[in-house]
């Protein structure tokens, strides 16, 4: 039987951090793939938290992802709003027409 250790859960987390890294350096014209790839690096730096939560047998690990499961919500909530507010007045969301925004 295979048993998981805490190396495996952050192999894992950096294997993640490293895809969103990469999807920011490669595709830095579609606001959108940002985001996304903004929350998947979120989510691998969460795992690692719990993973080492588990591993020490304390709490405040699973606690602080909490909170930052709550600002990365309300963070992809508002730049939904905002890539929504800038298709409807440009008619598209790459991040070179963001320029054109300047009052």
């Amino acid at each position: 039987m295979l048993t998981l250790s805490l190396s495996h859960f952050l192999i894992l987390g950096a294997i993640l951090f490293a895809i969103s890294i990469v999807g920011i350096f490669l595709n830095r014209k579609n606001l959108l793939v940002l985001l996304m790839a903004i929350e998947l690096m979120l989510l691998s730096v969460n795992m690692n938290f719990v993973a080492f939560s588990h591993y020490l047998q304390d709490i405040s690990g699973q606690i602080f992802v909490f909170f930052i499961l709550t600002v990365a919500a309300a963070e992809s909530a508002i730049g939904l709003a905002i890539l929504i507010v800038l298709f409807r007045n440009l008619k598209s969301i790459h991040v070179d027409d963001l320029g054109s925004l300047k009052g």
